[in-house]
Parts: structure tokens; C-alpha cells; sequence
């Protein structure tokens, strides 16, 4: 048990100063009997004296000299940590745990880490990518400060908080006979189709279930794949066709890589979502990041 406070430390520095418990006293706005109080407990705490007195002045003796300048630098330290997070500070220099499911990590999230360390320089991000499975079970590990998914979460004890909105469409390459005429594609044409899909555990692959799974009643993966980008080069190599997120695959579509192929099903949305610990209050540098997120 420490026997030490820093306001002992802190009238300590003062007498030393000025001399006499009433002058420090004066100097930190404590009365002269709270001040002789506070120093008579730290002297009782390390079971030494620490001044001799000399007429009406207080002397630092041999141990007071060696105490003073730890108590000094102790003060300082605490001061300087007052004054990083009262509201006109910066902060001290923060690590924040973040932790993203694939898409995100690859393509949404990147502008937003940019944007954010050029206006908070002293804080740094470390960036874990995982399925979206991985991801929620770090933030209920507190392995994480943040996590972001795709589609929904059912881990218990999450606080979960909506983005973005994101498509998903299907894509084929531009040579596929799917679609290829023009004419939009039904059903049954999907239903029979060679699909590259996720792994199970991925976001993108259970929205793409839940969005197509009641139209199509089938959905037979030809291939299954731990990264969306890899899938994405895989359909425009003519492997089969896949539903994947419009942020992943636009510049592939807008290069002639891909093609999104026109079907008779609704369009299909999906949220990225925020995920922490439930009852977690976000520190200064976390809810400046989650602000920078939404566009704050």
C-alpha cells in the first residue's frame, strides 16, 4: 500500500520553496494547519524528517535534499497529465486498438485513418483486419477499443451503432454469358450459377445469404474464399459470379474488369457497423476517432 499522496509531494515542493508551511499554505490556497498537516503525514509515511528548523524557516536537512527533486519530477509528471486532458490539452500520445472486418479494413476505413492522423497527430492507431466473427469477439475480449463489421451482430453484450450504408451487387466478368444480353437476370438463372462465396463467419457472406437465400433457396458456393478482393479477381478470371460490396468492387467495374450484372431481385443494402464493449465510456481519443468515423 503506497503511504504517499501527490499532495503531500506537492506542499512538500511548496514549503521547500518558500520556507515555512505558511507561505506555502498562502501559495496553494490551503490553510497554514492543513499544510503542517500534510507534511507531517508524509514525514510520518517514509519515517523520516525532512526539515530542521532554522528561527522561523523550514531547512531541507540531507534527506529532504535527495527527497526534492523526485517529488519535483513526480508533480511535474502529474501536472503535465492534468493539463493533456483538461479541454484546452491535446491529449497524451494514445494508441487505440481498432479492429475491422475485410471490406472496411481495405477499403472503407483507409480515408478516415488518413484524415485522422493529420488532425490528431498524437494519436496513433493500431489496425487489426478479421472476419467479421473475429472482429466482435476481440472487442468482447477488450482485445480491442473498436470494432467495425459488416451486416449485423449477435455476440451478447455489444453495443452496436450503425455507419454506413453499403450495396451489394452481383458481379460477373464482362465475357460471363449471365446477363450478357442486356436483359435482366431471374432467379432461376441465379439459382443455377457457379458461386464464389466467403468463408462462414464473414459478414459479407451472411448478408448474402439473408439477401438471397429466400429467392434463390440454394445457394451452391463453386468455391469459398477468405478474402473478398481475391474473389472479386477470381470472378473477373471467369471462375463463376459473386454478390459482393459495391466499395470493393467499383474501381473494378469502373476499369472493365468487372461487370454488375442487371437481376430481377430488389437492390440489396447492408450497414457497416461500430461495435464496443457495452458499457465502455469511449476515452477522449476514442470518441474522436468514432467522430472521425461519421464523419464529425
Amino acid at each position: 500500500m503506497l503511504h504517499l499522496t501527490l499532495r503531500q509531494l506537492d506542499i512538500f515542493c511548496a514549503v521547500a520553496r518558500t520556507g515555512s508551511t505558511v507561505a506555502a499554505g498562502e501559495e496553494l490556497a490551503l490553510s497554514q494547519s492543513a499544510t503542517s498537516a500534510a507534511l507531517q503525514q508524509l514525514e510520518t509515511g517514509l519515517g523520516v524528517q525532512l526539515f530542521e528548523r532554522v528561527g522561523r524557516h523550514l531547512v531541507l536537512n540531507d534527506a529532504g535534499r535527495a527527497l526534492l527533486p523526485q517529488a519535483m519530477e513526480l508533480v511535474e509528471q502529474a501536472r503535465n497529465v492534468e493539463q493533456a486532458f483538461s479541454p484546452q490539452g491535446k491529449g497524451l500520445a494514445v494508441c487505440l486498438r481498432v479492429a475491422a472486418s475485410t471490406t472496411i479494413g481495405t477499403y472503407a476505413l483507409p480515408p478516415v485513418l488518413a484524415a485522422f492522423a493529420l488532425s490528431h497527430p498524437h494519436v496513433s492507431i493500431d489496425l487489426r483486419i478479421a472476419n467479421t466473427s473475429e472482429v466482435a469477439q476481440a472487442v468482447q475480449a477488450l482485445e480491442v477499443d473498436l470494432g467495425l463489421i459488416e451486416g449485423a451482430s449477435h455476440w451478447p453484450g455489444l453495443d452496436v451503432q450503425p455507419w454506413l450504408r453499403d450495396e451489394l451487387v452481383i458481379v460477373a466478368a464482362p465475357r460471363d454469358a449471365l446477363g450478357a444480353a442486356g436483359q435482366p437476370v431471374g432467379a432461376a438463372a441465379l439459382r443455377h450459377a457457379r458461386w464464389l462465396l466467403r468463408e462462414p463467419g464473414s459478414g459479407t457472406r451472411e448478408m448474402v445469404e439473408h439477401a438471397l437465400l429466400p429467392r434463390l433457396h440454394q445457394l451452391p458456393a463453386a468455391a469459398t474464399l477468405g478474402s473478398s478482393e481475391a474473389i472479386a479477381r477470381c470472378v473477373a478470371h471467369g471462375m463463376g459470379i459473386s454478390c459482393l460490396s459495391r466499395v470493393l468492387v467499383q474501381a473494378m467495374v469502373d476499369a472493365g474488369e468487372l461487370r454488375i450484372v442487371q437481376t430481377t431481385l430488389p437492390r440489396m443494402w447492408r450497414h457497416f457497423s461500430l461495435l464496443q464493449r457495452e458499457g465502455k465510456r469511449p476515452s477522449p481519443a476514442l470518441a474522436a476517432f468514432i467522430a472521425a468515423c461519421k464523419g464529425g
